[in-house]
């Protein structure tokens, strides 16, 4: 029994090299929404987000073509393909809009909530059963948020509810690329992850569009694209050193790391409401997470 078990189970230093790629997304994505929220206060949020989309396509390509050439682009499943897109714009672009408004820590707290909305739509949308200790969970993760918002007090800001919008379409976009998962290759979601984004957005570039006012503006339009492209092939990597189960936890990192960003970069420390808020998101994602772990093959 125990040497089948171990036979199963990744070795430890593979594990950690798991949480270390999990950890450095979270640390990828974080300055790539710092970047985001400096080039928010002088350009649209249009051209940040069609720029992030660009970049990862761009990014992509020179990384997949190479290998896979043209058969990257073939997809048995284009419409999903293209919800998925405009769902990951949509996610993007509310978060780079309402990151103008509000502090990076805020807006990583409340987006940590797509887990959680993930498991509340996986029941209508994929079929899985919901069981009572996850509704619990649910309900506490989204009181956390009720404490990070704080709505009809002083510090309310109606941009935090665009940031729920993002966790929204983004969660809905992990069901779709769920769906896709059996059918498309990893690379072929990845390409076409960004397609809307990048190409649909040219048609709108030329009314917003604001030459970039330096070099180093140049330089972080090209580096949101490519750290979120990054941050995305690191979660890839980690997930083939360790099972889920052990390393979607180490995906909150990314809160600690907005925090630090925020901090460094613009002068930002979360209030004490904020930190309990998100302690209690973190806290139902990861029971929710374990939770679905240890249920059976057939539950």
């Amino acid at each position: 029994m125990s040497s089948s078990t171990s036979a199963h189970q990744p070795p430890p230093q593979r594990i950690l090299v798991g949480i270390l790629f999990i950890c450095l997304a979270g640390a990828l994505f974080s300055v790539m929404t710092g970047s985001a929220k400096y080039l928010a206060t002088h350009y649209s949020s249009l051209q940040i987000s069609w720029a992030r989309a660009f970049g990862h396509i761009l990014f992509l390509l020179a990384a997949f073509l190479p290998r896979h050439g043209l058969k990257v682009l073939r997809t048995a499943r284009p419409v999903t393909q293209l919800a998925r897109s405009a769902l990951l714009f949509t996610s993007n672009l509310a978060t780079f809009f309402a990151l103008a408004f509000i502090p990076l820590a805020k807006a990583a707290s409340i987006s940590l909530t797509a887990p959680l909305i993930v498991t509340m739509l996986a029941g209508p949308m994929l079929g899985e059963r919901t069981t009572l200790p996850r509704v619990i969970a649910l309900l506490c993760g989204f009181a956390g948020v009720l404490l990070v918002i704080r709505p009809g007090s002083a510090v309310f800001h109606w941009a935090a509810l665009v940031v729920l919008v993002s966790a929204t379409s983004y969660a809905v976009y992990q069901i779709l690329t769920r769906k896709v998962a059996g059918v498309e290759s990893p690379e072929t979601s990845a390409f076409y992850s960004s397609v809307v984004g990048a190409f649909g957005m040219l048609l709108v570039m030329p009314f917003v569009w604001i030459t970039p006012h330096g070099w180093l503006d140049i330089l972080l339009f090209c580096g949101v694209g490519v750290l979120g492209a990054l941050g995305h092939y690191c979660i890839a990597i980690a997930f083939g050193f360790g099972p889920a189960n052990i390393l979607s936890p180490f995906q909150y990192f990314q809160l600690l790391s907005s925090v630090t960003v925020g901090f460094l970069a613009f002068g930002e420390v979360p209030d004490a409401f904020t930190w309990i808020g998100a302690a209690v998101i973190v806290a139902s994602g990861i029971f929710i997470g374990l939770n679905q772990a240890r249920r059976p093959k057939g539950g």
